[in-house]
């Protein structure tokens, strides 16, 4: 059993909000939406919150992303291919998404330091989790950029040299999130030959800084590189909601119980304007 760790000291109970069974929404800024929306609850005194979702089929782009010569005719490439498009307001570059791929949003407050700065610990709080969820398995789970893959960062997180997990964060005045997306089951090359194909048309005639090289074997899943089965998806959400329930026990399970009755969804009609608020606004940034 793990207790919560000190990077999470002040934060209170972290409470699970698993919309992982749902696959009905198409717009795929629905679930950035809800996270945005909860994110300023959090940081008028709400609660920490571990969102954990998945969508059907998306391709999730980053601003310099959406900013690539011939970005416009490579996403409507992958409209016409049955994928919802859009510009996340989180960092990262280009990320597909579909039933496979799990997303986890830790919604945290900045307490008594509205000037705090420390991203890299704030990024281990995501990595501390994930590498409980999957200690079981045997495996090493490393930190670091891992060339060739797609949505490149510092805190890839891969296993024997490919990665299966990138990492991203959106900062609000007094609360923060970290957004990850975990390959869980199905074919990590194939999902970076569709990012390499995006880029492909996407950025012909630009500078190469300006977009990452993408090699397919550089990416796999979890049900590849660590045995996970072809119920990858369940195996490891079960193995995150363990962890966060785990990091619960040092707290009053009345103070949780307390707490998850005061949480007050927003509304489908106030997340839908928000999605469309997010919409056009990287929409304009990106023509």
């Amino acid at each position: 059993m793990t207790t919560a760790p000190h990077l999470l000291e002040g934060t209170g109970p972290i409470l699970l909000l698993d919309n992982s069974q749902n696959l009905n929404e198409p717009d795929v800024l629905y679930a950035f939406a809800l996270d945005e929306l909860l994110c300023r609850l959090t940081g008028r005194g709400g609660l920490a919150i571990c969102h954990i979702w998945r969508h059907p089929r998306a391709f999730v782009m980053g601003v310099r992303d959406s900013r690539l010569p011939n970005a416009l005719e490579s996403e409507q490439q992958l409209r016409d291919l049955g994928y919802d498009t859009a510009t996340r307001h989180s960092g990262g570059a280009a990320v597909p998404l579909d039933p496979g791929v799990v997303n986890l949003s830790l919604i945290l407050p900045l307490g008594d330091q509205p000037n705090h700065q420390n991203f890299h610990q704030d990024f281990e709080i995501m990595v501390l989790l994930i590498r409980e969820a999957l200690k079981d398995t045997g495996y090493t789970v490393d930190t670091g950029e891992i060339a060739g893959a797609f949505c490149p960062g510092a805190f890839d997180l891969s296993i024997d040299g490919r990665k299966f997990c990138g990492i991203a964060q959106r900062r609000q005045n007094k609360s923060f999130i970290i957004q990850a997306f975990i390959i869980a089951e199905g074919s990590g090359a194939e999902r970076a030959r569709l990012v390499r194909r995006f880029y492909d048309k996407a950025a012909a005639q630009a500078d190469p800084a300006d977009y990452p090289t993408v090699h397919p074997e550089s990416t796999a899943s979890l049900e590849e590189l660590a045995d996970l089965g072809p119920d990858a998806v369940s195996v490891f959400t079960n193995a995150i909601k363990k962890v966060i329930r785990e990091w619960q026990t040092a707290m009053d399970p009345a103070e949780i119980t307390s707490a998850a009755s005061k949480l007050q969804l927003p509304s489908p009609e106030e997340i839908r304007d928000m999605a469309h608020s997010l919409r056009q606004r990287y929409k304009r940034e990106s023509h």
